[in-house]
């Protein structure tokens, strides 16, 4: 039987960062799987949640229990809207029509590297990276999903690929979805001190399994004119042999 994951892309994904959609789905090939875009998929509500308007997110969520619902394997290039489903659907859709669904399908949702590692049982993916990089462990994927030595573990099997740790990696970047919205300043001070972290290092690129941490982390290193590059881990283990 072929093996097919359902891929559900986050909305910083569809709009800002589309090349990471791609790479994402053509790792997952490599690795062995076929990939199904349901085209129902919407935002998976973190966005109105996070804001507190609750009532605008259910729909959302509700929404993404009956498009996943078939998938047996369901993966996402973002830790943050992983966690959303996987920790907030349960609390958030009590007393829905989905509400018996629940547990179920979200207990499918994985990250990328999370489900190659510890799903697939896949390190190596066969890319190629002749590069220095340095990886950024955000909040949400360290915190709430315990992601910790996949993304690590990963890079580590990519063909001259240096990784390079940076001190105090798993340290907030200052987007935290509307934070960065609502505490500009203090967001820019944390986005300064990640800069610093990574610029310690010395690495070209500086990597994440976030898309928004990247695009805060790039906006500040453009303002700042930091020498590295960000660079999501879908487009690292994309990278082929040249």
């Amino acid at each position: 039987m072929e093996k097919t994951v359902a891929l559900f892309i986050p909305c910083f994904v569809d709009q800002l960062m589309p090349q990471v959609g791609l790479d994402t789905v053509k790792v997952l090939r490599r690795a062995g799987w076929r990939v199904e875009f349901p085209e129902e998929q919407t935002c998976c509500g973190q966005p109105a949640f996070n804001s507190g308007f609750f009532g605008e997110a259910k729909p959302c969520a509700e929404r993404f229990i009956r498009v996943f619902a078939p998938y047996q394997h369901i993966v996402c290039p973002s830790g943050s809207c992983t966690a959303m489903v996987r920790k907030e659907y349960p609390e958030l859709l009590k007393g829905t029509q989905v509400e018996s669904q629940v547990l179920d399908v979200i207990s499918r949702v994985n990250e990328l590297s999370e489900f190659l590692v510890n799903v697939a049982k896949v390190t190596d993916v066969g890319s190629r990276f002749p590069h220095s990089v340095t990886y950024h462990a955000s909040c949400h994927a360290t915190r709430l999903l315990n992601i910790r030595e996949e993304p690590r573990l990963l890079l580590r099997n990519v063909k001259d690929l240096e990784l390079r740790e940076m001190g105090h990696s798993d340290e907030c970047c200052g987007s935290g979805g509307t934070f960065s919205l609502k505490m500009g300043a203090i967001s820019a001070a944390m986005a300064d001190n990640k800069a610093e972290f990574v610029e310690a290092t010395g690495a070209e690129f500086v990597t994440s399994i976030d898309p928004s941490c990247l695009m805060h982390i790039d906006g500040r290193f453009r303002k700042t004119r930091q020498r590295a590059k960000p660079i999501h881990l879908a487009s690292i283990l994309a990278a082929e042999e040249r």
